[in-house]
């Protein structure tokens, strides 16, 4: 196969948007075209969180509709990448039992306190090297125990899910099986030890299979537009942070990353993970990355903060475009005081502008005024307490691993900030690398081209010299 005539799609799955993307050739050139976008969100139901897989599931089939129109040529591969944590409940017919609690939903609280009293943190860490967050797969899995026709129900993560629906079979891409909470990195499959002290179903879970894994053919509705006769589903990173730093065209050992958007996922690649009693005590998450490499990072909360301020102005009438607000915050000095920006009431929505007033207060300090300069006082403190996060975690990081770091790559939405990269580059001292904003894309169809063209053993998946070779190629590196 000609290696510069794959027209291939790349859907990236968001938590407040989705992005379907057409990869086509122009004179052996790549031309990315961002074809549908549609907005996305949780949706409150009674007490709880959802997402509307229905909504989101014909949004993606809108998305391919308007590929297979853009194009003549046939569609050789269709992959789709998202937000990790979240499944799907599938009935004995195969389709959606319901809605996906959506990973904010405070029925995990409890269920992590439970998890904890079987399992010690420190053990669980040491079995699956995940990061200990509430929203994980593992805690979600627990609470569903309260219902004991639910918790038998097979079930798929949300990228892989949409997949299924389009003609794949029931699989667990690696680096979205990482971030369940519940992989055991040396043997590449579910922990039965965890699963089993649960009183986890892991008849009920997936095969886990690598990235870059042929998972089958477009059978669906869409199999009848021609440009779809003959497509391939790969599994691509799956995790969106995976796929964003398999979108990352650097070479070398002395480079980190933030993945920015509404989490910042601050880490750098190993080859091995690493469950240190360091590891354990600074909460750092080992995460599936394409290539067979790990993810070593940590959770820190984004832009989250920033928005759900925007909408509570919004909804007060008196917002600010994004560009007048950072441009005014750039005329002030940084806060003498900062907001600790993982304080877990901040992680779940809300009023965001009356809990750091609140905050405030509480430590002695002024809460900021509703007005025009209260909102820029408050976006500045946030933006300069994400920066110090941002320089904490990565100090922690280099501690932890031992690696010497000299680039910062920041990729993903956020990367266009550009007073919180000024920030970021004076707290942490380090050469910023502005990435791609769409990284994640740029990732998914990288590893997608590599499998399409046969670099793929069948342990870890795709090559990641070969993925980083793509990646630059899609960028015109």
């Amino acid at each position: 196969m000609d290696v510069t005539n794959n027209n291939i799609v790349a859907v990236d799955l968001g938590g407040e948007s989705c992005r379907v993307s057409l990869l086509h050739w122009q004179a052996e050139k790549p031309v990315i075209r961002e074809i549908y976008r549609f907005s996305n969100g949780p949706i409150a139901r009674g007490e709880h969180l959802f997402w509307n897989i229905c909504r989101i599931c014909e949004g993606v089939d809108e998305g391919l509709r308007r590929c297979a129109a853009a194009i003549d040529d046939p569609i050789d591969a269709v992959g789709i990448d998202g937000w990790a944590c979240d499944y799907v409940r599938l009935s004995p017919n195969g389709e959606a039992s319901h809605d996906a609690y959506c990973y904010r939903d405070e029925r995990t609280v409890a269920a992590e306190t439970e998890v904890h009293e079987i399992i010690g943190r420190e053990k669980l860490y040491k079995l699956t090297g995940t990061q200990l967050l509430r929203f994980n797969t593992l805690y979600q899995l627990f609470a569903d125990r309260i219902d004991p026709l639910e918790r038998h129900l097979r079930w798929l993560n949300i990228p892989e899910f949409v997949m299924y629906r389009l003609g794949a079979h029931r699989f667990a891409e690696f680096t979205n099986a990482t971030h369940t909470g519940m992989v055991s990195f040396p043997n590449r499959d579910w922990c039965c030890e965890a699963a089993g002290q649960l009183g986890i179903d892991l008849a009920a879970a997936p095969k886990i299979g690598p990235t870059g894994s042929v998972i089958g053919n477009v059978t669906s509705s869409l199999s009848h537009l021609k440009p779809f006769a003959k497509t391939r589903l790969i599994a691509p990173a799956c995790h969106d942070t995976a796929s964003a730093i398999a979108g990352i065209p650097a070479t070398g050992d002395d480079w980190a990353f933030i993945s920015s958007g509404t989490w910042s996922l601050i880490g750098t690649l190993l080859d091995a993970p690493c469950t240190t009693k360091e590891a354990f005590r600074g909460n750092f998450s080992n995460l599936g990355a394409a290539g067979g490499k790990v993810c070593f990072l940590k959770n820190v909360n984004g832009m989250w903060l920033l928005n759900q301020c925007l909408a509570k102005w919004r909804s007060r009438a008196c917002e600010i475009p994004l560009d007048e607000l950072f441009c005014a915050c750039s005329e002030l000095p940084a806060p003498k005081q900062l907001l600790n920006v993982d304080d877990p009431e901040f992680l779940v929505p809300g009023d965001v502008p009356t809990l750091i007033n609140e905050r405030r207060k509480s430590e002695g300090a002024a809460a900021f005024s509703e007005d025009r300069e209260g909102m820029i006082g408050m976006v500045n403190l946030i933006m300069h307490s994400l920066a110090a996060r941002y320089a904490q975690v990565l100090a922690e990081l280099l501690a932890v691993s031992g690696k010497q770091i000299r680039r910062l790559y920041i990729v993903g939405g956020a990367s266009r900030n550009k007073f919180l990269n000024r920030l970021t580059a004076n707290c942490t001292g380090l050469e910023i690398v502005v990435g791609a904003a769409e990284s994640s894309t740029i990732g998914n169809l990288a590893v997608q081209l590599t499998a399409v063209n046969g670099d793929w053993s069948s342990r870890v998946g795709v090559s990641y010299d070969h993925v980083t070779s793509w990646a630059k190629r899609l960028l015109g590196c």
